[in-house]
């Protein structure tokens, strides 16, 4: 296999205006351009506003403001979620202001603490992850997870019309994925040998209800490179979609992409 990598800093001691690089692992050159490395608190007139519950370890958007649910949060039964790292990427953005069950306001601290303590399916590091793409207008949603069910019964339609052997396997997912909110990630485990991330290139004309194929998978590597082993099951799981290995390292996010090579003969 030949590697690929991009490497991401985002150490406290960085410039304002932190630098992001893209390095091919095969040859070597070094290609850079520059990029805001954490969002930047901002302070706004109008607010979103969401109501965290600790049982599903997601938020209930109750009050919308913004273009940005046009690509954040999925869809059920007309109201909007939030995952714990879309939660958290909007609040440090100014753009959310969370309350608990009894309406009292939810801290940035009180957040991170959650994260660090790998509550609702997320940790620190798959945390960076999903701010450093979404700072860059790549479009997330947890892998498995449908952004609505219209979504998936448009994809069963499809499968039906053109006929595939896939069409009867869409049905079924469909099926399971019609479960109600408290259950959505009761079963989540944060080591999983699965991607974590479905991930799409920024697309102003992007719809939950018929999102396409994700332009890669992303799966966040815990402490080390998987080996040869496991990227090819992870790859298996992928259905032919591109996937990238994340890795964070001391505040560095880096992501390395594999293809199969064949070594010349020797005679």
């Amino acid at each position: 296999m030949e590697a690929k990598a991009w490497e991401y800093s985002s150490n406290e001691d960085s410039d304002d205006n932190d630098e992001v690089y893209l390095q091919n692992a095969s040859d070597e050159e070094d290609l850079h351009f520059t990029s805001s490395s954490l969002p930047k608190l901002q302070f706004r007139n109008v607010k979103s506003k969401a109501m965290w519950n600790e049982e599903t370890g997601m938020a209930e958007v109750i009050e919308k403001n913004g273009k940005m649910w046009v690509s954040t949060g999925i869809v059920r039964s007309g109201k909007i979620y939030t995952t714990i790292e879309e939660t958290l990427y909007l609040m440090e953005l100014g753009a959310l202001h969370l309350v608990d069950d009894e309406n009292s306001s939810i801290s940035l601290v009180e957040m991170y603490d959650k994260v660090a303590g790998r509550k609702s399916g997320c940790c620190w590091e798959l945390f960076e992850a999903y701010r450093h793409l979404k700072s860059l207008g790549y479009i997330i949603v947890r892998h498995g997870v449908a952004w609505s069910l219209k979504s998936i019964r448009n994809s069963q339609k499809q499968a039906a019309l053109e006929g595939t052997e896939e069409s009867a396997q869409l049905v079924d997912m469909g099926s399971k994925l019609e479960l109600s909110i408290s259950k959505l990630f009761g079963e989540l485990k944060i080591n999983d040998l699965k991607p974590d991330f479905d991930v799409y290139l920024p697309d102003s004309r992007f719809r939950k209800s018929s999102p396409g194929d994700p332009n890669f998978l992303l799966y966040l590597s815990r402490d080390h490179l998987p080996c040869r082993a496991e990227i090819e099951a992870l790859e298996r799981q992928c259905g032919g979609i591109p996937l990238k290995i994340c890795l964070v390292t001391e505040g560095r996010v880096s992501f390395f992409s594999f293809d199969k090579v064949e070594l010349p003969v020797l005679p």
